[in-house]
């Protein structure tokens, strides 16, 4: 995640290590941005509302996820677990960004 530096990417800000309960117990603890909301939380909104997404923003977010694939690709990262709960959302700026690389390789 270090290496990352897209606008569609979530940006890890800090990290460090926390020792465990357990002598051999190491935690890595990780400060990333904050995003407010996830594409499964908008997406099930606008159900609950009984009204369809507006094509425009499923053009944007689209958009943008791919986009993002397409970099951590290029970087030789495979993401692994793309779904709605790990595409963020800013509904106020209409940005998205992709997380959750713990299933990356």
């Amino acid at each position: 995640m270090k290496i990352l530096k897209h606008p569609y990417c979530i940006k890890l800000k800090h990290y460090f290590y926390t020792n465990g309960d357990e002598e051999d117990e190491v935690y890595l603890n990780v400060v990333m941005e904050h995003v407010p909301d996830t594409l499964y939380k908008v997406m099930k909104d606008y159900m609950k509302q009984k009204i369809n997404v507006p094509d425009m923003y499923i053009k944007l977010y689209s958009y943008q996820l791919l986009r993002s694939i397409a970099y951590i690709h290029a970087m030789g990262i495979c993401h692994r677990d793309i779904k709605p709960q790990n595409v963020l959302v800013d509904t106020d700026k209409h940005m998205i960004k992709l997380c959750d690389f713990g299933s990356a390789k």
